[in-house]
Order: structure tokens, then C-alpha cells, then sequence
């Protein structure tokens, strides 16, 4: 062989080691970068524990006792799904919009990949669309990406996320893969995951989804604010039409059927944002949430971490029965929205100092006003930004464009700062609790208007004076000592002697029987102010506390004889609490808002029993009853009758403080024993006459138009029964035609001192 022959040979050589070189070296590159990348060098991946629970934050529910979603807690609103919970036109929506070949590639889809290469990044067609798989899509969204990476970082990330999507395929089917990816994307308004979707934007369930919805929804993903249905209602039309187009493109429907559907108008009737806000139950809600923080910090994982009511998608299981909580929201809408509130607009009109009474002087409404101020968000958010106090006054008597309540839907108006708080301070708010005496569970709690511009809950965080409602604690001392309903007493003015030296002697309403020796049952249905100053000259102030106590009421209170007419300030949960021993044969039992809480999988982490306590006897109970159910028949409860017409066995007790400033009415039934509470958020704000300020006005047509819809819903089973009597026959007479008295009590009127 000749040296240029050799030559020749060699050069082929080098060319065909080059050729190799230059073949093989990108694959090895490849390699060596995937394989770098799946065992981290180029930053951490997810873990196979992390591929095996791929839990993203789960919403926490909260359920009605009768299986309604009342709300969530939640940093994003999502609970998961599966893949059976689908509508088969959300799944064939998702395939034919995002990934049609989903069903045939493992991860990563070759061809997009090319097409996207060849015809977006060489040819520039932007409308060729993207490469990536609902695969790659949910790595990203499970494992998101750092904030404002470089270019090359992109890249790297890329490469990442399809590493994981191999992952996924393998370790996940692809029933399983669209369940998590759908349950993963955000569809805008708070909606995490297809199942908050279906709910916001349709109240359906994902399995309910019709076509036309379903493409609605999976046209959202591209971009939820620019599509928004409610928003820009053209935009998601077309975006719409054109996922249904690509249904029938793909044959997912039939031409007939898209020249049908694309015609159909986006309905939005139903739509409505799922926050702590809205819904039913919000002040219900709002307590509850802050009872499971403090519940969350002494409870653990399995891990060992403590559970979190907005991340761990835990269920809570609660006492509320949604078809309660409604009729009690309606009623209160009802009473307050359509008479009490516009007749004190109109019983005000006119008045310079209005809603305050004349015996609050200018300077006590001033401070009042300035507290109002001190308190408002905007007060402390400029007061926070070191913003100087006129100039903060001033912003307070600038006019601004803001939104106010009204009870026939919030007003959009300009106004000063300064005028809505005064326009606020005119608003009667309302405070209901209704619960099974016998269970101690809640069925219905509104803590007062409008969560959205009234966050002040009146059950269990606001303390009211409590009037006449505190009355029949007196006359229960009188029934554990062996007196009747029949028993007579003299309606004569009692006089304490107080500790400082001075007398103080209770006055009466109204002159009506006075003088006369009267019934214990007449003297609570008329809420006699010298009856009950002669109970609690015989029985002590302390006495009456100590009875109070065993039936859950842990306000503070002074021994003081005041107790007699109502002072004390006392929550609707701790009256309501108490009132229902009556109903409960004597036993106080804890009201209860809880039944059990379950993780995320279904497993029991705590289940809640009511705590209970002997308070009286059977025999008290049933008496008391008696004498409450007298004050609905002949007392100050018996508009019940003659105006609302009701004739089944209610017991109840209206209570009206001092000016008028609260009034209330409980009432209680077999089934359901309920407090209302109504009255201004200031106490010096109320009517001016008895006649619309007492509480057989203000509270207690709430409960006559809450028990009609209770009443009218056979599925509820609230029994018209009488209360049940003693298992044991009376120790006492209750007929009072045959009752006969010995006693006539002369040394109650004797000046002892308090």
C-alpha cells in the first residue's frame, strides 16, 4: 500500500472517529445531564416519598349535621378528587385543549416537542401552541418553579420537570394523573382544583358538569383573569367555543352537537366566590375557626407536627343543620330588613343627635364618634404609616367612593369616612342561637347581620345586659324550695339596705295589681319588678349566682340584690345555654358545635361530647316550665298567640333592659330551645318608648317567623308535643283552683342589709 493510500485510510479513520465522536457525544450529553439532573447535582428533586404523596395545601371542610358543605379554611380553596368523581366532558374538555396525545406518551410527547421546536421557535407560528403534557404541566404545578429564573435556568427547570413527569407516569396511572392535575390548576376567583371550580362558578359537583361548562372551565387554565366569565363574559364565550371545537375536532362530540352548544349564552347565575364571607353559617365560621386554631396547636400528626386547619384538608364534622341556619338567617333578614330597621330610620328622622337618646350629653356622643374612628381599619392602617392625626382626621371628612351596607343590597355611593360610621351607628344587629336541649347541639348561629360589614359576632362574643330573661333564675330558687306556680306573694315594693347605708327599692313597670297579693305565675308572665325583688330578698344574690353556675353561665357577676331587674351582662350563648335545662329535665349540657373531625383519608383524629351537669331537679325543671309557658299564654310572650297564631306548647321569656337598649326573647320547645338578642351596636343608641324598644318587639317576632319555617319543614321532625312531665308525680299543686296557701310571707319586707 502506497503512502497516499495510507494517508487516504487514515484521514477515514479520523473522520469516522470524529463522525462517532460527534454522534455520540450529544446522547452522552444527554445522558449525563438527565442523569444529573434526576440524582440532583443541578438542584434538588422531588424525593419518591414526595412523588408518593403528592398532597398539595388542602382546604379544610366544614359540614352541616345533615352533610352540606358549609365552608372551608384554606390558603388555597382546593379538595382533592378522583378520578370517578369526573364528568366524562371535563376529561375529554382537559385531552382535546391540552394534551390529546396524553394517552400515548410516557411523560414527555416527542412530537410536540419537535413541532414546538420547529414551527413556534424556527418558522415563529406563536398559534402552534405549547409542547408541554398534562404530565410536565403537573410537575410544574406540584413542584413550582423559583421566582424570575435566568434563561439557562428556564432551561434547566425544563429538563427538571420532565424528569418528574417521567416519574409521575411511572408511579401514577393516567386516571390517576388527571385527577391530580385537575385537582392541582388554578381556575381563578379562589378556585384551586376542579371540585372548588365546579362549585364557584356552576354550585355543581364535578360529575354534574355539562359540556358546554366543562369547556368553560378547562378555557379557563390558559388564563383565568383575561377569560373570567363574569368579567368578560365575550372573551369566555369564545374561549369556550373554541374547546368545544376541539372536542369535535377529536370527536369527543358530534358536529351536531358543537353547532348546538357553541350557541348556548355562559350562565353565571350561580356563581359565587367561597370565602369566610359568604355563604351560610359565616359568624358560626369565623368562632369556629378560631376555636380549631387553638385545637390545632395541641394536636398532632403522625410525623409529629401539629395539624393545620388550612393546609391538612381535615373535615369537620358540626351540630349545624344547614335548613335551621337558613330559616334562622331568613327570619332575622326578614324581621330587621323589612320592619325594625326602616321604623328606626323613621323614628329617628329628624333628630340632631340621632340615634342617640337626649340623656347622652355632646361630649358622650363625641367620645363615642372618636372611638368609632380609633377602632376602623383606616384609622390604624394611617396611624401605622406614621401619617400625622389632623391629617388623619381630615381623611375622615373627605368624601370617597365606597360601599355600604343596606339590607336591600350593598350601596355603591360617595361618602365621608366620618358619615358612614355615623350611618353605621343608626343599624339594630341581632345575635341568634337555637339548640337541642337534649343533645346540646347547635343547629342554627348568626352572630349578627352581615359578616362582610359587621364582623362583631353578638353569641358568643358580645355580652349584652340581659333584662327580664334573668328573671326566671329567681323564680327558680323558688321552685327547688317547694313553692307552686300557684304560690301568692304581695306586689308590694321591697327595699334593700345597701352597704354604703343608703335603701334602694325597686319600681314597677306599670301600676297594674299593685298592692295585691298575686301569683308566682302572674308575677313572671308580667315580669313584675317587686316579684322578683321579693324573690331575691328571700333567696340572696348568691344564691341566684351559684344557680347559674351549674347551668353554665361564667360571665362575671356581682352578688348584688340589681340582680333582681337584669343587670348583668350575659352572651346569647350562655343564656340560650342555660334556659335549655329547663327543657333538658334540670340537666345543663354544654352547648356543642363539634361532633368529630377526620383527616384528609377519612380517619377519626377526635370525636366531641357534650359536657353535662345536674343543675335542678326534674321536678324544678318541669315547674319553671310551667311558669314560662304562662308567659307566652297570658304574659308579655303572648303576641305568639294572638298575632303569629301559635297554638302548640311554647315556653318563653322577653326581656327589655334599661332605656331600651336590648331587647330579647327565649324560647323554648321540646326539640329546639332558642335566644335572640337585638339592639344597637352602642347602648345609647335604641328607641325612645317601650312600646317599639321592649323586646316582644324587637326579638321576639325573629323567633315567631324563625319556629313558622321550622314548623313547616315535615323533614325536620320538630315535634307540637307538650313538654314531657316528671317521671314522678308533683310534690306540688299547679292547678291553682285548688292550690292552698299558709304562708304569707311578712318578714321578706324587713331592711336587710346587701
Amino acid at each position: 500500500m502506497n503512502k497516499r493510500s495510507k494517508n487516504r485510510k487514515k484521514n477515514l479513520t479520523h473522520y469516522v472517529k470524529r463522525f462517532w465522536i460527534i454522534f455520540f457525544a450529544p446522547i452522552i450529553f444527554i445522558f449525563l445531564l438527565f442523569f444529573a439532573i434526576n440524582i440532583g447535582i443541578l438542584g434538588p428533586m422531588p424525593s419518591f416519598e414526595e412523588l408518593e404523596n403528592t398532597r398539595s395545601n388542602l382546604a379544610s371542610e366544614v359540614y352541616s349535621a345533615d352533610s352540606v358543605l358549609l365552608g372551608t379554611y384554606y390558603i388555597h380553596n382546593r379538595t382533592n378528587i378522583s378520578y370517578e368523581d369526573l364528568s366524562p366532558d371535563i376529561v375529554n374538555a382537559l385531552l382535546s385543549a391540552e394534551d390529546i396525545r396524553f394517552h400515548y406518551h410516557s411523560g414527555v410527547d416527542i412530537r410536540s416537542v419537535f413541532r414546538v421546536l420547529i414551527r413556534t421557535i424556527i418558522v415563529g407560528q406563536r398559534s402552534a401552541g405549547g409542547g408541554s403534557t398534562i404530565s410536565q404541566q403537573l410537575a410544574k404545578n406540584l413542584f413550582p418553579r423559583q421566582q424570575d429564573p435566568s434563561t439557562l435556568e428556564i432551561v434547566i427547570i425544563k429538563l427538571k420537570e420532565w424528569v418528574t413527569a417521567i416519574k409521575l407516569e411511572r408511579n401514577y396511572t393516567k386516571e390517576e394523573l388527571i385527577a391530580m392535575y385537575l385537582n392541582t390548576v388554578y381556575f381563578g376567583s379562589h378556585a384551586y382544583g376542579i371540585n372548588s371550580a365546579a362549585k364557584t362558578y356552576f354550585n355543581e359537583k364535578p360529575d354534574e358538569l355539562k359540556a358546554e361548562e366543562a369547556a368553560m372551565l378547562i378555557g379557563l387554565l390558559k388564563a383565568p383573569s383575561w377569560y373570567h366569565p363574569v368579567r368578560n363574559p365575550e372573551r369566555a364565550l369564545a374561549r369556550r367555543n373554541v374547546v368545544l371545537s376541539q372536542m369535535a375536532r377529536y370527536r369527543y362530540i358530534e358536529k351536531h352537537e358543537f353547532d348546538s352548544l357553541r350557541t348556548i349564552p355562559v350562565d353565571m347565575s350561580e356563581f359565587q366566590i367561597h370565602d369566610q364571607h359568604t355563604g351560610l353559617a359565616t359568624y358560626f365560621r369565623e368562632n369556629l375557626r378560631q376555636e380549631l386554631v387553638r385545637w390545632s396547636q395541641t394536636r398532632y400528626k403522625p410525623d409529629g407536627t401539629n395539624y393545620n386547619i388550612y393546609k391538612d384538608g381535615l373535615k369537620i364534622y358540626t351540630t349545624i343543620d344547614s335548613r335551621i341556619q337558613q330559616y334562622a338567617e331568613e327570619a332575622i333578614r326578614e324581621h330587621l330588613g323589612e320592619y325594625l330597621q326602616p321604623t328606626f330610620f323613621e323614628h329617628w328622622e329628624g333628630y340632631h343627635n340621632a340615634p342617640f337618646d337626649t340623656d347622652l350629653t355632646p361630649a358622650e356622643i363625641n367620645r363615642i364618634y372618636t372611638l368609632a374612628i380609633r377602632r376602623s381599619d383606616r384609622y390604624r392602617n394611617m396611624k401605622r404609616e406614621g401619617i400625622p392625626e389632623d391629617s388623619i382626621m381630615q381623611s375622615f371628612n373627605t368624601p370617597v367612593r365606597m360601599k355600604v351596607f343596606s339590607w336591600d343590597g350593598d350601596i355603591d355611593t360617595v361618602m365621608t369616612p366620618m358619615d358612614s360610621i355615623r350611618y353605621y351607628k343608626h343599624f339594630l344587629n341581632s345575635g341568634l342561637m337555637a339548640l337541642e336541649p337534649y343533645t346540646g347541639y347547635v343547629r342554627a348561629y348568626v352572630g349578627g347581620n352581615d359578616f362582610r360589614h359587621f364582623k362583631y359576632d353578638h353569641v358568643t362574643g358580645s355580652r349584652r345586659q340581659v333584662g327580664s330573661t334573668f328573671k326566671p333564675f329567681l323564680y327558680t330558687l323558688a321552685m327547688q324550695e317547694g313553692e307552686s306556680p300557684c304560690t301568692k306573694v304581695p306586689n308590694s315594693p321591697v327595699t334593700f339596705r345597701l352597704h354604703d347605708g343608703s335603701d334602694w327599692t325597686p319600681k314597677n313597670a306599670t301600676d297594674d295589681r299593685e298592692g295585691e297579693m298575686v301569683t308566682l305565675k302572674w308575677g313572671l308572665a308580667n315580669s313584675v319588678n317587686f316579684i322578683s325583688a321579693f324573690l331575691m330578698k328571700r333567696f340572696n344574690p348568691q344564691a341566684v349566682i351559684n344557680l347559674i353556675r351549674r347551668m353554665g353561665i361564667k360571665s362575671p357577676i356581682d352578688p348584688v340584690p340589681a340582680l333582681a331587674l337584669g343587670t348583668p351582662d350575659i352572651s346569647v350563648y350562655e343564656m340560650t345555654g342555660a334556659m335549655s335545662t329547663y327543657a333538658n329535665k334540670g340537666i345543663y349540657i354544654k352547648p356543642t358545635f363539634v361532633t368529630h373531625i377526620t383527616d384528609n383519608n377519612g380517619n377519626l383524629i377526635e370525636s366531641f361530647l357534650p359536657t353535662q351537669e345536674e343543675a335542678m331537679s326534674e321536678q324544678t325543671a318541669y315547674l319553671m316550665l310551667e311558669l314560662l309557658k304562662n308567659v307566652v299564654d297570658e304574659g308579655t310572650g303572648r303576641r305568639l298567640r294572638f298575632r303569629y297564631q301559635f297554638t302548640q306548647p311554647v315556653a318563653g321569656k322577653t326581656g327589655t333592659t334599661q332605656n331600651n337598649s336590648d331587647g330579647w326573647f327565649i324560647g323554648l320547645t321540646p326539640d329546639l330551645v332558642t335566644g335572640i338578642w337585638v339592639g344597637c351596636e352602642d347602648r345609647g343608641a335604641r328607641f325612645r318608648d317601650m312600646t317599639l324598644g321592649q323586646g316582644a318587639n324587637m326579638a321576639l317576632p325573629i323567633w315567631a317567623k324563625f319556629m313558622k319555617r321550622v314548623y313547616a319543614d315535615d323533614e325536620l321532625d320538630i315535634t307540637m308535643e307538650d313538654f314531657e312531665k316528671p317521671a314522678r308525680p308533683l310534690s306540688v299543686e299547679i292547678d291553682c283552683s285548688k292550690y292552698k296557701q299558709t304562708d304569707d310571707y311578712k318578714d321578706i319586707f324587713s331592711p336587710d342589709v346587701f
